[in-house]
């Protein structure tokens, strides 16, 4: 049985603060996801979901908070969400995502409503007022 690091990356202008902790099984995603080369930026974070899934915890919260995300964030963060969901569906992990947006946010709602669809595993939608951030 190999441990993995928890993995933590810091916030920029450009790039989301992510911190996943495999003791845990909580990863948090959250800010704004804007980087010149997303694949780049993303691959950490998908190279540590495939290594999580060898050996997860019971259950899995997952909690994003984005800002905003450009297009080819979107795909990335699409990918680190399949991933997890191909653990929940292998049921090695029951694997919940919880999507906070602020209250008025109808671009992060939408892209909440439509991961939703595109995934077979909990995932809800909370929408968080503004000083409450």
């Amino acid at each position: 049985m190999s441990e993995i690091d928890d993995l933590k990356l810091k916030a920029s202008t450009k790039t989301p603060e992510i911190s996943f902790s495999r003791e845990s099984g909580h990863l948090e995603l959250s800010g704004r996801s804007i980087p010149e080369i997303s694949y780049e930026f993303y691959q950490p974070v998908l190279d540590w979901v495939d290594a999580y899934g060898n050996n997860p915890q019971e259950e899995t919260m997952v909690h994003a908070k984005f800002e905003y995300f450009n297009t080819s964030s979107s795909k990335q963060i699409l990918d680190v969400f399949k991933k997890l969901e191909n653990i929940h569906l292998k049921g090695k992990s029951r694997v919940k995502v919880t999507w906070f947006i602020a209250e008025e946010d109808e671009a992060m709602q939408e892209a909440g409503e439509e991961y939703k669809l595109l995934l077979k595993m909990p995932f809800e939608i909370v929408p968080v007022a503004d000083d409450e951030q």
